[in-house]
């Protein structure tokens, strides 16, 4: 068989990108960007991250991402939930430790379509790879 289905490029926006490429905020924006995505990382402190433009806010991004993968805790995601609303996308990706009851009954209020897992595995790769 030829390529997977999840090969098909989408526009993936990584809440809590960072350049330091231990944390996960960084193995997801290099995970996507390996699959082929456009990745857009999200960060109010950068300006770069592994070479790609990174955006201050979720309001600054260029487009209306297909998905947000988020590494960010929850007091911060919970805060964050109107401004994503607000831009929109298809898929909320709650990565493991940056869910909790208050963030998913926000996000459902809200409409959001939320994913709880890692968005990492679901590309096929291995964050310990990264």
């Amino acid at each position: 068989m030829a390529a997977v289905d999840n090969a098909r490029v989408k526009t993936v926006a990584i809440l809590g990108a960072s350049n330091d490429r231990s944390k996960f905020g960084n193995k997801a924006v290099r995970a996507f960007a390996r699959q082929g995505h456009r990745v857009l990382p999200v960060n109010l402190k950068e300006t770069l991250i592994e070479g790609l433009a990174c955006y201050r806010t979720i309001a600054d991004l260029p487009v209306r991402p297909e998905q947000i993968s988020v590494y960010l805790p929850p007091p911060v995601v919970l805060k964050l939930l109107p401004e994503i609303a607000a831009k929109g996308c298809d898929e909320l990706w709650l990565n493991p430790g940056t869910e909790s009851d208050e963030v998913l009954a926000a996000a459902q209020r809200l409409g959001l379509n939320v994913v709880q897992a890692c968005s990492i595995v679901a590309e096929g790769l291995s964050p310990s790879e990264l």
